[in-house]
């Protein structure tokens, strides 16, 4: 298989991988908590800033917005007119949460470590051997031990809040994946028709696009993984639950 288009698939699995563990958790937390309110307090921050995604997406898109829920107890929703851009428009406002949350979280990881004191680790932007494998996770596991360890700083409680809500829904919905559908399957296929014709501009400029992509999709698994470690309780509780 062509180097570059190596790159390339790996950058789509990454999003497939963040939109599986936001439905894990998602359905994780919906059938452990059996009192509708908290888990609507838990959900409600990140569906609104998933709506506003969609928002965000219509505006770059040319899209007439006609209504927006940023939450109710049916989740939220954005109603809005065909985009001036057909395809890449459906695309871009359908799959706007994949690419807006994950950099909502690392703007407030990085509020919470410049002024809340938290202590992050330097997040990579992939990974490309094993040593960096082990090097993310110990960094993830040590960030949980530097902030209620070795100094609880209440802060980080907040962090794991936002984090959690926010990685519940960033997931675009089955809705969403189906007005994107037509323009993910051109966009993905025009994708390796670049990577295979080896023109060097078109080659380039793909490739400076998918590296950009590959950050926001990276941060959303970091995130995801961080998550699921706080979900991790609950994954008892289900498995006891259900024996």
């Amino acid at each position: 298989m062509d180097q570059n288009v190596i790159p390339f698939l790996m950058v789509i699995g990454m999003g497939i991988g963040v939109i599986l563990i936001s439905r894990a958790l998602d359905m994780l937390w919906a059938q452990v908590i059996p009192i509708r309110f908290f888990y609507y307090m838990i959900r409600a921050p990140g569906v609104a800033v998933h709506e506003l995604s969609h928002v965000f997406g219509c505006i770059i898109m040319g899209a007439k917005i006609k209504k927006v829920v940023l939450f109710s107890k049916e989740g939220g929703s954005v109603t809005y007119s065909q985009p001036k851009i057909p395809y890449l428009g459906d695309l871009v406002i359908g799959t706007a949460p994949l690419f807006c949350i994950p950099l909502v979280l690392a703007g407030f990881s990085w509020i919470f470590s410049t002024y809340l004191g938290c202590e992050f680790p330097l997040f990579l932007q992939g990974i490309n051997s094993t040593d960096e494998l082990f090097l993310f996770a110990a960094g993830i596991i040590g960030m949980f031990e530097q902030n209620l360890v070795v100094v609880f700083n209440p802060w980080f409680l907040v962090y794991l809040y936002i984090t959690l809500t926010l990685v519940l829904s960033v997931a675009p919905s089955i809705q969403d994946i189906k007005n994107a559908a037509i323009g993910i399957c051109i966009i993905s296929s025009t994708g390796i028709l670049i990577l295979w014709s080896a023109i060097p501009l078109a080659v380039n400029f793909l490739g400076e696009i998918t590296r950009l992509v590959s950050i926001g999709f990276f941060l959303g698994l970091t995130f995801g993984i961080i998550a699921l470690l706080i979900s991790s309780p609950l994954v008892i509780l289900y498995m006891h639950k259900n024996s």
